[in-house]
């Protein structure tokens, strides 16, 4: 019973449970992934089953990590047979569960508006911004928020943070770093883009392909002088 109520796994050489990052990341994207489509569909479309669906998902997803096991965790599960076969990155799984644990009370607070009140605001849709921005950089970037907030609110040190950021000395390997050339490129690139702003709004909306309608067939009247001669 206490491998199945637990938190993280012990390997060795690591003073603390650990995580698979790799799989972390993976679930964030897989719901990411779900909570757009929700969003889009209840946004544009006012159709708010998938936003129910998903959002329920998201509670037992959480609930089953923080509270029972995180082997447990339908999008860990599903993210573990993706990149199973990757090699894993462990990360310490104290500030995982403060992350994931915050994660859950914003789950809890959608589900009562949901559910509870039955409600669409503005409220609703702050609350998935925060969830679908919180996913989105710990699934691109490999950035936890709750990871980096656990220090401050905890005041407890972390160890093994993803891509070892926690022990990383100051002077970082010179791949890691962005020289002023690199960063002359992006903003030329990002101010070209603004600049085309004007351009873009000014322009015709692009147009549609018409679908080939089939003329009806009409039938050539006779001559009156043809008619008569029958």
């Amino acid at each position: 019973m206490s491998a199945i109520l637990s938190f993280g796994e012990t390997r060795p050489g690591y003073d603390v449970p650990v995580l698979n990052e790799r799989e972390a990341r993976a679930a964030a994207g897989i719901l990411l992934l779900m909570s757009v489509i929700a969003a889009v569909n209840a946004a544009l479309l006012e159709n708010f089953l998938p936003m129910r669906l998903v959002v329920t998902l998201f509670f037992v997803d959480f609930a089953l990590r923080v509270l029972v096991n995180p082997r447990f965790a339908p999008s860990l599960v599903l993210a573990r047979l993706i990149v199973g076969n990757q090699e894993p990155e462990f990360t310490g799984a104290p500030q995982k569960r403060f992350a994931w644990s915050l994660g859950l009370g914003l789950a809890v607070a959608v589900m009562v508006m949901i559910w509870g009140f039955n409600i669409a605001g503005p409220w609703l849709m702050a609350a998935c911004m925060v969830c679908m921005t919180l996913l989105y950089l710990e699934a691109v970037f490999g950035i936890c928020v709750g990871c980096k907030l656990y220090p401050l609110v905890m005041r407890r040190a972390v160890s093994h943070c993803p891509g070892g950021v926690c022990e990383m000395k100051p002077r970082r390997d010179p791949m890691t770093r962005a020289g002023l050339v690199e960063i002359a490129v992006l903003l030329a690139v990002l101010l070209g883009i603004a600049a085309l702003i004007p351009v873009v709004v000014a322009m015709d909306p692009p147009a549609r392909p018409v679908a080939a309608t089939s003329a009806p067939a009409v039938t050539p009247a006779l001559d009156p002088a043809s008619r008569l001669g029958e």
